[in-house]
């Protein structure tokens, strides 16, 4: 592999183990000698560990009993007219349709620019999306979930307020059970999000998402979504995005979320 011209596509072909032999050895000392390649490929696998963990549960689903019927039944009867075999894919096709809705949306953003309306809904409707893989990558991260704790909640405040250029505070669910282990910066489509992970006594973490790169000026309801095995609580004030995920039933997750709500609606 000649080092003055890897690829994004080396990159990805290395992650998921298609390079021959030499080829990975070479990968391997380009890494070494190019810190921020590694780091990109860093940042792939954490996508890749998260769509698994989102999408996973789905592909392992049970087959549907029509189809266990079907697969029992004889030869001529395991021959369905064309337009009924869609059920014996649709799950793969969800899945496969959504991580390539990820890419497609990363890379609509070179774009928006020119497209103001669909923009804003991409924006609203990626939303919940994210949050839950943000929540899946960092939430069970038992040695170092956040980049500062909530014993130093105030440089979190002052550090993640100027990087998103607004005041930005956790809300405190102390009185409902889960208490602020801290917070770190990650990346949006537009720019810098917030995120800030809870726990309660029983190990169960919770995370809230907050976007300050809505375009436009926007107000939503309380809006839900399941993405795999998280359940996402979001709503858009202002210029301002937000999503409350766990893998909590949706009534107590509710419950959190309105809490949540009433307690940013009051700054």
């Amino acid at each position: 592999m000649n080092q003055a011209v890897v690829t994004e596509a080396d990159l990805h072909a290395y992650l998921d183990g298609a390079l021959p032999p030499a080829q990975a050895e070479a990968m391997e000392a380009y890494l070494a000698d190019h810190p921020e390649a590694a780091a990109r490929l860093q940042a792939y696998a954490q996508d890749q560990r998260a769509l698994h963990a989102l999408f996973d549960p789905v592909l392992a689903q049970p087959l549907p009993e029509a189809l266990r019927a079907l697969a029992a039944s004889g030869p001529a009867a395991r021959q369905p007219p064309p337009s009924s075999w869609w059920p014996r894919w649709s799950l793969q096709r969800i899945a496969a349709g959504v991580a390539i809705a990820l890419v497609s949306g990363a890379i609509g953003w070179g774009a928006h620019g020119h497209y103001q309306p669909a923009e804003t809904l991409a924006v609203r409707a990626a939303l919940p999306r994210q949050a839950a893989i943000a929540h899946v990558v960092y939430s069970p991260d038992v040695r170092r979930p956040v980049e500062v704790g909530a014993e130093q909640e105030e440089q979190l405040v002052t550090w993640l307020s100027k990087r998103l250029g607004t005041p930005v505070r956790p809300p405190q669910l102390g009185r409902l059970g889960y208490e602020l282990i801290g917070g770190r910066l990650l990346p949006g489509a537009r720019g810098p999000v917030a995120q800030f992970i809870y726990h309660d006594t029983s190990g169960q973490r919770l995370t809230l998402y907050v976007s300050a790169e809505i375009p436009g000026n926007q107000d939503t309801a309380f809006r839900f979504a399941r993405e795999g095995p998280v359940n996402v609580f979001y709503w858009i004030d202002g210029h301002f995005g937000y999503a409350l995920s766990a893998g909590l039933p949706k009534n107590e997750l509710s419950r959190i979320a309105t809490a949540v709500y009433d307690q940013l609606e009051r700054r």
